[in-house]
């Protein structure tokens, strides 16, 4: 491609795509499937010291065994606004305070409950899919806008958004590898 502008276009284009994977792979990091994992405290926020702040920021979290996860705060007299966040978080998780460390003790997932899991990836994944079809929408947009604009001819154009249609479908099926992947971590007992 030797048109700035269109190169332009499609840079975005992959920096978009590539987001909406990161946020995706994001999401699915904080969806607990039976062990410990760190990630699902992540967008846990604690009222301390006169505002909110994020858990990691208040302490340490660590994961002592495969199903229990310990939040050692440096600031002891925050245990129970620590602890008092998690239940707030509905995660599925009640946390124990023993006055020092706050135990986490992730519990087997029943079937129902990992149908639901599997039920809000799948939803999650439709969500990135959708975000994908309008970064697509975008990008033939900003190529019409030059078609019509005489920047690039009709050939150009219709390259271009062909190219266009490759790379949604090309993230459209890391989006659905992503997906299944995550299913098959849910459904695994």
């Amino acid at each position: 491609m030797d048109n700035e502008k269109l190169e332009e276009i499609f840079l975005t284009l992959e920096d978009k795509f590539e987001k909406a994977l990161s946020v995706l792979k994001d999401e699915f990091a904080s969806i607990r499937a039976g062990r410990a994992n760190p990630h699902v405290l992540d967008k846990i926020q604690v009222e301390a010291y006169g505002g909110m702040s994020p858990l990691q920021q208040l302490g340490n979290i660590a994961v002592s065994d495969a199903r229990c996860l310990v939040v050692s705060p440096w600031d002891k007299s925050l245990l129970k606004a620590i602890e008092k966040a998690i239940l707030a978080s509905n995660i599925g998780i009640n946390p124990t305070n023993d006055g020092n460390v706050i135990r986490l003790v992730f519990p087997e997932l029943t079937e129902e409950r990992r149908r639901e899991l599997v039920k809000q990836v799948r939803k999650l994944g439709e969500e990135a899919k959708v975000a994908a079809r309008n970064i697509r929408r975008e990008a033939m947009d900003g190529i019409k806008k030059l078609k019509n604009g005489k920047e690039i001819s009709e050939d150009e154009a219709s390259n271009a958004e062909q190219d266009v249609e490759k790379q949604i479908a090309k993230t459209t099926e890391e989006i659905d590898k992503i997906v299944g992947a995550k299913e098959k971590e849910l459904l695994t007992v």
